[in-house]
């Protein structure tokens, strides 16, 4: 039987594509999904998923109120966080309020399939027996991190790339820029996912000719115009 997943966040594109990321996993099946954290708490109470997947941020009642009703209620539902936060005021907060990880975006589909398989794995072991011995629990608490590419090799798209390129570093380009409402230049691109400017910038115009990103540029003062990159969610193939 699928491990049931209520999807909660506020950002329509997002929420579908974590949908199709979560589904890519086998053995998981997304039942509801959510704009705030008021419908997704009644959603819980409705559907009794085993899994919530739910952004921190997000208008009504954001994710960390959602987490404290959940856990004063003693609601049997894991949470997996995820967001842009990265400070450790937050990331405290919500860890101690019991989620079974924490995800920050962008993130790539290896990272969200490394969870879930970890967590499927759980939710057998929890199933099956009442009783475990320290090294079963340890397995159970900190799982391998390591993934065989016949896990990983069902990523985010396209299905091949140049020569140079790496997969990893494309999806986190494609959900930075899905995070990006006003679009962004290669410079914000390359620091907010690591990289140097000219391989972000590579990767920009890679996707630009599979007509996935489209590019303007912005007058912004004296000098040359900076090209800014927006995401075209109806070209992205899943």
């Amino acid at each position: 039987m699928a491990i049931k997943v209520l999807l909660i966040e506020d950002d329509p594109m997002v929420r579908e594509v974590n949908r199709q990321f979560i589904e890519k996993v086998e053995g998981f099946k997304v039942i509801a999904m959510c704009k705030n954290g008021v419908e997704g708490f009644e959603k819980i109470l409705e559907c009794k998923p085993d899994l919530v997947f739910m952004d921190i941020f997000m208008p009504e009642q954001d994710g960390i109120a959602t987490l404290k009703k959940i856990r004063s209620s003693n609601l049997p539902v894991d949470c997996i966080a995820v967001t842009a936060a990265n400070d450790m005021q937050t990331i405290q907060q919500i860890l101690h309020l019991g989620v079974y990880d924490y995800i920050m975006k962008p993130f790539t589909f290896e990272r969200m399939q490394q969870t879930l398989l970890n967590y499927k794995k759980f939710k057998l072991i929890s199933s099956e027996s009442q009783i475990l011995n320290q090294e079963e629990l340890d397995n159970l608490l900190h799982p391998q991190t390591g993934h065989s590419d016949a896990e990983t090799k069902d990523e985010l798209l396209p299905e091949e790339l140049p020569k140079g390129f790496n997969r990893s570093t494309l999806n986190k380009v494609i959900h930075y820029l899905l995070e990006a409402e006003n679009g962004a230049s290669a410079d914000e691109v390359a620091a907010a996912i690591g990289v140097a400017r000219v391989t972000a910038r590579r990767y920009l115009d890679f996707l630009e000719k599979q007509k996935m990103v489209s590019v303007d540029a912005h007058y912004g003062g004296v000098g040359r115009p900076v090209n800014q990159y927006f995401i075209q969610k109806n070209n992205l193939k899943m």
